[in-house]
């Protein structure tokens, strides 16, 4: 505690209340998150809903509509400043955009918030630290690398939206490759019954929300969009570009391949999903080949030397009270 409080320069009394309090706060959150039961398909059937209403309004509504009533929220004030400063006017805000629908941001006003976020964020964790090293002189021993600390947090703070951009994506990404195998024998099942391939990907999406809610939002979705959009061909491309996954792209190219030329359905999904299915197990067999190579390190360093203390400690305990006896 002591060197600790040389170190950052608070008290021990105020250090012990910062961990007390955090645990607390912290037991406090997951006493909250296992006694709130939550249906996380309610939110999802709401967006599903909203982008049906949207589709519709957009392509079988004739005339002109009626303009919303402007609301104040929170939203509009970052798209306010958005716009002030010109965010939203960039050839890379469809790349953006692009990179939040495949993390599972939707939402038109993901972008201005991202945006906004990279903004202000930077700025944020500059402040805070320059509050941390300037202000309540945190670490006192290391005044010359205060500067260099705060740019680093500045820094940090324009890294963390695309850091969690990009972990949210992979997490996503991981989650549809493991559901797309069961997915498409479901849709056999579902072409070799008779089901056209938007109620075969109603009946598959709703067979799978629950094991996997992130692919029965997109097979949704998809279903909706092959009932509203003049071309059927880019509802398909549309969830290819939805999921940066290679094995559903190929899964995309097989239906749009079967809308255009009649072929069977049921005997090219079987197909997928038997390929599909053999690279998930060499995936698994790779892994577990690597296995023993990822060991070698923790073998060495934790219980090896556990081991030769276990087997020769005592025998060198021996040696060194027989030494002393003698002397």
């Amino acid at each position: 505690m002591h060197e600790i409080e040389k170190i950052l320069g608070i008290s021990t009394v105020d250090l012990l209340s910062i961990i007390t309090g955090l645990s607390a706060f912290l037991v406090m959150f997951a006493v909250y998150q296992t006694a709130l039961v939550r249906d996380p398909m309610k939110s999802r059937i709401k967006n599903l809903q909203e982008r049906r209403e949207a589709l519709k309004a957009g392509l079988i509504s004739t005339g002109k509509r009626k303009s919303p009533v402007k609301k104040m929220d929170n939203v509009s004030i970052l798209r306010s400043i958005a716009n002030k400063f010109k965010l939203l006017q960039t050839e890379q805000t469809k790349k953006i955009s692009s990179s939040l629908v495949q993390a599972g941001f939707r939402s038109g006003d993901s972008v201005v918030v991202y945006q906004v976020t990279r903004l202000v964020l930077p700025l944020v964790m500059g402040l805070v630290g320059i509050i941390l090293f300037y202000g309540m002189g945190v670490m006192p021993g290391y005044k010359n690398f205060h500067p260099i600390f705060a740019i680093g947090f500045v820094l940090l703070g324009l890294k963390l939206p695309d850091i969690y951009i990009m972990n949210a994506k992979q997490k996503r990404t991981d989650l549809i490759r493991k559901g797309l195998p069961d997915a498409l024998d479901l849709l056999v099942v579902c072409a070799e019954a008779g089901l056209t391939l938007d109620s075969a990907l109603n009946r598959v999406a709703k067979e799978l929300g629950r094991a996997y809610p992130e692919l029965s939002d997109e097979f949704s979705l998809t279903a909706i969009e092959l009932g509203f959009l003049p071309e059927r061909r880019q509802a398909l491309i549309n969830l290819s570009e939805r999921v940066d996954l290679p094995a559903l792209r190929g899964v995309v190219t097989t239906l749009v391949q079967s809308e255009k030329y009649g072929t069977p359905l049921a005997t090219s999904l079987r197909v997928l999903s038997a390929e599909f299915r053999n690279e998930r197990l060499m995936k698994a067999e790779e892994k577990a080949a690597r296995l023993p190579a990822t060991l070698t390190v923790p073998l060495i360093l934790f219980i090896l030397p556990t081991l030769f203390v276990v087997l020769l400690g005592p025998a060198a305990c021996k040696v060194v009270d027989d030494f002393i006896s003698k002397h």
